[in-house]
């Protein structure tokens, strides 16, 4: 695994992979985590679908983009192994598939070997690093993917947590400069346009824990994708994303899911 380097496990705050991994009913967390998850449940109920929501996106866009070609994955802010992972979807249909996941909890490299066990035919690689962290990413995926070759930047649930003073879009414009054309963008964001109270209230707890969440309007979220070409249906709610390429995720439809999610192509 490249990027490796010895880390510790900070116990003494929540962490957004390891609350992610609380809310999808994994056990891989901490007292802390679920402490604030439960908090996140106080203000709405529903973010256990929303997480689950997020999943199911990152597989139907998964199958979308292999069922289109791309053999090429670049998964930054991976979380903690849930199965079906990413390389098990694009590697199911394309099994050379190469795929290179990023973190920067250290509970995600502790689990890293599940993500590492691919086909034959395919690569999988994981990489310590942080998103905040563009060339390092990029150093650590040139030795596994062919960056004459378009690629598949995933960040999913992850770019709330990027404040735009540490340069949100930059750090996306900075990933996708270095990829090449038909190469594509795949995201999902948490947004506070349906619940703007709740989203106040859930900011402002996330903060006092040292955990900063940027929720971004639906144009805020758009603007990720500036100068490339939305595939259609375009930025939707992320269960209206293609939901024919996936089951759909109990509870979903019981109200709106406070999030968007879109893939562009880049030309």
């Amino acid at each position: 695994m490249t990027g490796q380097h010895p880390v510790e496990i900070d116990t003494s705050r929540p962490h957004p992979a390891r609350m992610y991994d609380w809310y999808l009913g994994g056990k891989d967390n901490y007292p802390v985590d679920e402490a604030m998850g439960r908090q996140m449940l106080a203000l709405d109920p529903r973010v256990p679908v929303m997480a689950r929501v997020n999943r199911a996106f990152m597989q139907r866009a998964t199958r979308w983009l292999a069922g289109q070609g791309v053999r090429q994955f670049l998964d930054v802010g991976t979380g903690i192994p849930t199965e079906p992972n990413l390389h098990q979807v694009a590697q199911g249909i394309t099994p050379d598939a190469r795929v290179v996941y990023c973190d920067n909890d250290p509970i995600v490299l502790a689990h890293a070997a599940a993500l590492l066990r691919g086909t034959d035919e395919g690569v999988t690689e994981y990489l310590q690093a942080d998103v905040r962290e563009p060339d390092a990413i990029l150093e650590g995926a040139r030795k596994i993917l062919d960056f004459d070759e378009p690629i598949a930047l995933s960040l999913i649930a992850l770019l709330h947590f990027v404040s735009d003073e540490d340069g949100a879009h930059e750090l996306v414009g900075r990933l996708l400069d270095a990829l090449p054309s038909g190469s594509h963008l795949v995201v999902t964001h948490a947004t506070s346009d349906f619940t703007p109270e709740e989203s106040r209230a859930a900011t402002e707890k996330l903060k006092a824990a040292g955990v900063t969440l940027a929720l971004r309007s639906r144009e805020e979220f758009t603007r990720f994708f500036d100068g490339l070409d939305l595939v259609e249906p375009g930025v939707q709610v992320p269960h209206h994303w293609h939901p024919e390429l996936g089951d759909p995720v109990p509870g979903q439809d019981d109200d709106v899911i406070p999030g968007y999610g879109a893939v562009a192509r880049k030309p």
